[in-house]
């Protein structure tokens, strides 16, 4: 078989509203009409994304899903939000339309947009099992599996809801834990926190982790997860 394109096409509610949600991610429409049928086509360098009406498409009943594969993820996922950012007034991760986020070294990023598409960006070569979200960490400790079960919730998922249920359930057991292990499960649910819009719970996190036992040396090692949360905050307009 020669040359071979294959390109999506997935159902929208409002044609308006679907477009620009794309074109805040630098799509360009390519084709689009309402007769006789509601259809569009969209690109973005060799991505391509087509569109049809479909009325009483209920978001919150969306399955439909793309995997595209690139090579950067991280640059893509950054201009990605910035474009959201400028065009919601701030990076919409919760509801329709959403970005998922991405913490550095991760292997991809969805994309939810207005009808409840998914769209799953992949970084070329990426293994197909996931050990992304443990902080670094590849402790088979209760916290080490807590984090990676958390990780694949949050990321693969996009449940924030049961990867804090996870951690919660980690961080409540009163046993002795290694500090920076704790450390880094309470940063892993203040992210969380802050991206479920839970203030009170994101502070006493904080707090704790202020005044978590650690060396110079592994505060260092969690500030990059810390560093996030800092930039998800502003991204949100948030302050805890």
């Amino acid at each position: 078989m020669g040359e071979v394109t294959t390109i999506p096409v997935l159902p929208c509610v409002s044609m308006r509203d679907t477009l620009a949600f794309y074109g805040a991610l630098g799509f360009e429409v390519t084709h689009q009409q309402t007769t006789p049928n509601v259809y569009a086509a969209t690109r973005r360098g060799d991505v391509h994304l087509h569109f049809m009406g479909l009325k009483k498409l209920d978001p919150r009943e969306s399955y439909s899903t793309c995997l595209v594969l690139v090579t950067d993820v991280e640059r893509l996922h950054g201009t990605f939000a910035e474009g959201l950012r400028q065009a919601y007034g701030k990076v919409p991760i919760a509801g329709f339309p959403r970005i998922s986020r991405m913490k550095k070294g991760q292997s991809r990023f969805t994309v939810v947009d207005v009808a409840g598409n998914s769209v799953i960006f992949i970084k070329r070569g990426a293994p197909d099992d996931y050990d992304e979200g443990a902080a670094g960490s590849r402790s088979d400790s209760r916290l080490g599996r807590a984090l990676r079960a958390a990780a694949r919730l949050r990321d693969f998922k996009n449940d924030d809801a049961a990867a804090a249920k996870v951690l919660d359930a980690a961080l409540a057991r009163k046993e002795a834990d290694a500090p920076l292990e704790r450390a880094r499960v309470l940063a892993a649910r203040l992210e969380i926190a802050v991206a479920l819009g839970e203030e009170a719970r994101a502070r006493t996190l904080r707090a704790e982790l202020d005044e978590a036992p650690l060396s110079e040396e592994e505060r260092a090692q969690i500030k990059l997860q810390l560093d996030a949360v800092d930039a998800l905050e502003r991204s949100q307009g948030q302050s805890t």
